[in-house]
């Protein structure tokens, strides 16, 4: 155990990349665990299905797990695609001489079809793996073909969870992807729901990337429950998040949590350096609207405010220099993520912006510094939107007519108890900034 075990998979390979030992690697990966892994099958397979299977000789399979057995201390292994009763034998041999700690993923047949699973090696997978494993993870159909019954509800699933322990599991969590999208943990004593929802998004792999999640956590300590509820959480993100490759059933993304959290430390680190740019500055204060003003820089792909990184309160006058007052944060500022949005609808990589104070110099400046400039009437504005995301579009959907490209800027004349404001677009609130900076030059600090 510990913060980056060592963990195995011992499954067949999925050409198409989508499931088996690809799926388990990137899920391990992401989830901060050091992946190993022992190959026992090798499948011609794509998003559309399985074109051909070649099982490898059993001592090539021995050989592997001998290999990282001998040098690592496995924390916790999965198995995958076991197609044949010869190789399940051989796989249960190894796990007992080395002890270790197992996840059975009973793979019996790809999502996008064919089988991985010969009939006759059903029983054999029950009888020598189930009984040295901490858990098994079946879908319905799996849990139902081991059980012996058709599962239509959750009652049938409980008496198919019986059953299997009753053969000599340990413990069954039985996937509800298939049902209404919650899990139903057995361990023989009590049921535990797992809930969950019914998501949008390719599901190739998806059994994969749960039980390789689940052996993860288990290898870094949780207890059984908690391990189900963390990799539930993790492949529903990872079906939400995945994309269409091919043809056929789109592959989950194990590499979302990667890639979140990467992109939202660049908009952190973005939004960060544009303070820093704006505080030091000796003439930026002279933008600062009464309302104070706020920078924001979007992770890319963002659908939502949350997904806005902002200051977090305003940026304000101290004296004849600039403050941020707070922290940047994701969620920070509807009014300005508001805007970003709004731009990201016309070009995604338009993530960053910035409110100055507006006036016919400082408008001045900015169209002689060549900036593409845009502009709505807030007199327009329909009831109940937001001014920011609806004058920011309607500013751009105007321009766009005329050029062939989003503003730089977009400014209102204000109204009746609201400010005029400019708001200053980009790709980086660092960019926003520099700009800024740059205008506040050029008006001389205001002077």
């Amino acid at each position: 155990m510990g913060e980056y075990p060592v963990v195995m998979t011992i499954a067949g390979s999925d050409s198409g990349g989508g499931a088996g030992i690809q799926a388990d690697l990137k899920t391990f990966s992401a989830l901060g665990a050091h992946g190993t892994c022992a190959l026992t099958s090798i499948t011609s397979q794509n998003t559309t299905g399985v074109l051909e299977v070649h099982d490898l000789p059993t001592p090539t399979i021995v050989s592997q797990i001998r290999a990282v057995a001998s040098d690592m201390d496995i924390a916790h292994a999965k198995t995958g695609m076991l197609s044949s009763a010869n190789i399940i034998l051989t796989v249960a041999e190894m796990v007992r001489e080395y002890q270790i700690p197992l996840v059975v993923d009973p793979v019996m047949s790809a999502e996008a079809g064919g089988s991985l699973l010969q009939n006759e090696a059903v029983k054999t997978l029950q009888d020598e793996l189930f009984p040295i494993s901490k858990v098994v993870t079946p879908n319905i159909q799996e849990a139902g073909v081991l059980a012996g019954i058709k599962i239509n509800d959750w009652q049938d699933a409980k008496e198919a969870a019986r059953r299997i322990v009753d053969a000599g599991a340990n413990a069954v969590i039985i996937t509800g992807g298939h049902l209404d999208g919650s899990d139903l943990l057995y361990d023989g004593l009590d049921f535990t729901l797992i809930e969950g929802d019914l998501v949008k998004g390719g599901t190739h792999g998806a059994g994969c990337t749960y039980s390789a999640a689940l052996t993860v956590f288990l290898a870094k300590g949780s207890s059984l429950r908690d391990a189900a509820a963390g990799a539930k959480l993790f492949v529903t993100r990872a079906i939400i998040e995945s994309r269409s490759v091919g043809k056929g059933v789109g592959p989950v993304n194990p590499g979302w949590h990667i890639l979140r959290t990467a992109r939202m430390y660049e908009a952190l680190s973005d939004v960060k350096r544009a303070v820093a740019i704006l505080e030091s500055s000796p003439d930026f204060a002279a933008l600062i609207p009464e309302v104070g003003c706020n920078i924001a820089a979007a992770v890319s792909g963002a659908a939502s405010v949350d997904e806005i990184c902002a200051v977090k309160g305003r940026i304000v006058r101290l004296g004849a220099g600039t403050r941020a007052v707070g922290c940047p944060a994701f969620g920070a500022s509807s009014h300005v993520a508001r805007i970003v949005l709004a731009a990201m609808h016309h070009d995604a990589g338009s993530r960053a912006a910035l409110n100055i104070r507006y006036s016919e110099d400082v408008l001045g400046v900015i169209r002689d510094m060549g900036l593409a400039v845009a502009t709505f009437d807030r007199a327009h504005e329909p009831a109940g939107v937001s001014t920011m995301e609806w004058g920011t579009r309607t500013a751009i959907d105007a321009y766009l007519k005329l050029h062939d490209r989003v503003p730089d800027v977009v400014y209102d004349l204000g109204a009746v108890g609201k400010e005029p404001m400019v708001r200053l677009l980009g790709h980086r609130a660092v960019d926003a900034a520099q700009r800024a900076v740059e205008i506040a030059r050029k008006m001389g600090g205001g002077k």
